[in-house]
C-alpha cells in the first residue's frame, strides 16, 4: 500500500487534486481572503485560481510535487524569468479576480519589488487540506524541495501572509528577511530566506 505523504512528481492529471487542495489550504489565508472576500464563492473561486496557475505556469516552469493531501510549487533559479504568467495566463485570472483584479496586480508588483537578487530556489506555493493536518504532507513536500535546493547549494525563498505559519517554516530552517505591508489596505507579507545546508546536515 503507498504511503500517501510520501512527494510525487505532479502532472497535468492531478489538476483536480492540487486545484482542491490548494483551495481548501488557503480557505483561510489572510491574502486569499483578502482577494476573494466573500465566503460563499471563495473556495470555488480558489479552485479556478490555483487550477490556472499549474496549468498555464507552474507545472510548464517549475517543480511540482504532491502528497494525497498536499501540494508544493518550486521554481529553480533559471526558470524563474519563464514563470511570470503570460498575458493569456493573466487574462484568465483577472477574469477569476472580478473586482479585485487591481489589487491582485498591485500586490504582485509590491511583491516583486522585493525578490531577492541572488541566484535562489523559489517556493511559489505550498499547502496541504486540513483535514489532513499534522500528518506531515507539509513537512514531507517542503523536506524535499529543500533537499533539491541544498544539493545545488543554493538558498531558498518564500513570502507567506499567515503569521501562524512563520514558526514552521523557521523550523525548517527560515528566517523573516522582510515585513512588506501590501498596498489598498492588504494584509502583511513576509518573506523568508533560508540559506543552503550541506547534504548531511539536518533539514
Amino acid at each position: 500500500m503507498p504511503i500517501p505523504n510520501v512527494p510525487k512528481t505532479a502532472t497535468l492529471d492531478d489538476t483536480s487534486l492540487i486545484s482542491r487542495t490548494l483551495a481548501r489550504a488557503f480557505e483561510d489565508d489572510p491574502m486569499m481572503r483578502w482577494f476573494f472576500p466573500e465566503d460563499a464563492v471563495r473556495e470555488t473561486a480558489l479552485g479556478r485560481y490555483f487550477a490556472t496557475l499549474f496549468t498555464r505556469q507552474y507545472v510548464h516552469h517549475g517543480v511540482c510535487e504532491r502528497t494525497d493531501s498536499a501540494a508544493a510549487f518550486w521554481v529553480a533559479p533559471e526558470a524563474q524569468a519563464k514563470a511570470v504568467p503570460d498575458a493569456d495566463t493573466i487574462r484568465e485570472l483577472r477574469d477569476i479576480l472580478g473586482d479585485r483584479a487591481e489589487l491582485f496586480g498591485a500586490a504582485v508588483e509590491t511583491a516583486a519589488g522585493h525578490a531577492p537578487g541572488e541566484a535562489h530556489w523559489s517556493l511559489s506555493l505550498i499547502g496541504a487540506d486540513p483535514a489532513a493536518q499534522g500528518r506531515g504532507h507539509g513537512a514531507a513536500l517542503l523536506r524535499s524541495g529543500l533537499a533539491r535546493a541544498d544539493a545545488s547549494g543554493l538558498p531558498a525563498h518564500l513570502e507567506s501572509s499567515k503569521p501562524s505559519n512563520l514558526p514552521f517554516y523557521e523550523h525548517f530552517g527560515f528566517t523573516i528577511r522582510e515585513e512588506v505591508h501590501l498596498p489598498g489596505g492588504g494584509p502583511t507579507l513576509w518573506t523568508m530566506w533560508r540559506e543552503p545546508r550541506p547534504a548531511d546536515g539536518p533539514a
